[in-house]
């Protein structure tokens, strides 16, 4: 993949003093464009061999464009707050919003690439971290990014003349490390897995592009005809091709669903409610305080029609924990700020470390709920949201989240009452609003994206616990039993142990 990367080739100075005037004056009017329009963000990753221009390179960038507008970041090994969570927990709080040019260097490819040539990762755990690496660019190409991936390349011979040069310099001196040079005696190595890597991740909607990285000034014109060609192609296109193709929606045979067919008619009596309540909360308590707690984490998720009592249920599981050990995290309708990055961002950020818990009052299945209902997203939009809040689960629970989910369900003449309690009781009025009168109109709909979610994204290792909630007290003891029956099991199972990326070895 590297062939026409080893080409050396050249651009002589005055053909470069020619053409990067007027190159560079281009590249800052399509930032401001990009900027006004704020339809998209653009995300250029800095990856390839040592020497071979990638730091000059986001210099440039910054350089030629108004940095002000550009989010640089460059990512040392993982700290340890890091690796209590997902490898694209820090890439997630890093994305820049729509509007804004982010360059990233040293990004989601880094850590692979190293740990499979150092031997801390197998090619099983390669293939499987490149995999999510692809679900993870297309949602974000997807969700309207522009995705520029640059790889700079040099030859064996070009890298060992390149970093004698950078040595003998005494104002570039300190760039050449004891590492670089360990890694130049394992070029052959860093190139297999460097073309592995590349071949398994360039995608027609994020694709590879190889720079030359011999010349400084071809390296420059190359990148920067690269994002100006990208951008104005892509301001040139309208939103709307962005949206893709759903294959058609199968809609099920009227009938009896998972709602219609839960027992509403379970209630449990107050002396005994009392009881289990003290019994379970003191469960969870000495839970949350075991040891093998501290390399897990705990994620609850609340839906549930409206008035079904999730407040109340949330007030029930905090009361038996200690309060600097968990957070509950409203949802509400996405700020300014949140509409400008891709929809799961927003719950990226709250993932907690281990030994925490965060309960989210309404959560990441507003896209399949809110959003497909109220027609706030296209079909193909909520329909690929399945397999990307799988993912999104999937990573947490491999990292050591417990992953706890909860439809409160209540009936629809239980609603009824107690929307009409809450406006008749004057310290509940606050609960009740036009919108849940409004919502109601749409039951139905509801009560079908409801369904739908629960068989996609129902997995084995984040299932669905539909809960009746006509009764609060038979509602919470089984919201408050399941909590320490999954929570108990995961303690039991032995968690991914981490390991921190081994520094590579000195020659």
């Amino acid at each position: 993949m590297f062939e026409s990367a080893e080409l050396e080739h050249r651009v002589d100075k005055a053909s470069f003093d020619e053409q990067a005037p007027l190159l560079r004056a281009d590249l800052l009017d399509a930032q401001y464009d990009v900027l006004q329009a704020k339809r998209f963000p653009v995300i250029i990753l800095v990856n390839g061999v040592d020497g071979a221009g990638k730091g000059e390179t986001v210099n440039l960038l910054n350089a030629w464009m108004d940095p002000r507008n550009i989010d640089t970041h460059a990512f040392p090994p993982p700290s340890d707050e890091e690796r209590e969570r997902p490898p694209v927990w820090r890439f997630w709080r890093a994305l820049p919003p729509k509007g804004r040019v982010g360059i990233m260097f040293g990004n989601w490819y880094t850590e692979p690439i190293q740990g499979r040539v150092n031997g801390t990762m197998k090619a099983s755990e390669l293939d499987q971290r490149l995999e999510e690496i692809v679900r993870f660019e297309k949602m974000l190409t997807d969700e309207g990014a522009l995705l520029i991936k640059f790889w700079f390349h040099l030859s064996r011979n070009d890298q060992k003349k390149r970093l004698k040069l950078l040595s003998k310099d005494p104002k570039t001196r300190w760039r050449v490390t004891d590492q670089d040079w360990w890694r130049y005696e394992h070029y052959d190595e860093y190139r297999q897995v460097s073309e592995h890597t590349l071949r398994h991740t360039s995608t027609g909607n994020a694709p590879w592009v190889v720079v030359d990285g011999f010349d400084e000034r071809y390296r420059s014109l190359a990148v920067g005809r690269i994002v100006l060609q990208a951008v104005q192609k892509r301001l040139a296109r309208p939103d709307g091709n962005l949206r893709i193709a759903a294959a058609p929606f199968q809609r099920p045979v009227p009938g009896e669903n998972l709602l219609t067919s839960l027992d509403m008619s379970q209630k449990l009596a107050k002396k005994k409610y009392e009881n289990e309540l003290e019994l379970w909360q003191g469960k969870l308590n000495t839970l949350c305080r075991d040891e093998r707690f501290a390399n897990r984490s705990l994620i609850i998720v609340f839906e549930g029609n409206d008035a079904a009592g999730k407040g109340g249920t949330i007030r029930r599981i905090t009361s038996a924990l200690d309060a600097r050990q968990y957070q509950i995290v409203p949802i509400a309708a996405p700020t300014e700020e949140e509409r400008a990055q891709p929809y799961l961002w927003r719950f990226w950020r709250q993932v907690p470390r281990h030994g925490r818990v965060s309960i989210f009052d309404r959560s990441w299945y507003g896209r399949v709920l809110v959003e497909r209902v109220e027609g706030f997203c296209g079909e193909a939009d909520w329909m690929r949201a399945y397999a990307e809040i799988n993912d999104f689960e999937d990573q947490l629970v491999r990292d050591g989240a417990v992953v706890v989910k909860f439809w409160m369900a209540i009936s629809k003449d239980e609603q009824y009452r107690r929307f009409k309690e809450r406006e008749d009781t004057r310290f509940k009025r606050f609960k009740i609003t036009d919108e849940d009168w409004r919502n109601r109109e749409k039951w139905d709909a509801y009560e079908q994206a409801v369904c739908d979610m629960v068989d996609r994204t129902s997995t084995e290792i984040a299932p669905w616990t539909l809960v009746p909630a006509n009764d609060k007290n038979f509602a919470r003891i089984q919201v408050l039993r399941t909590l320490c029956e999954r929570l108990e099991n995961a303690l039991k199972e032995k968690p991914v142990k981490k390991t921190p990326a081994k520094a590579a070895k000195k020659k």
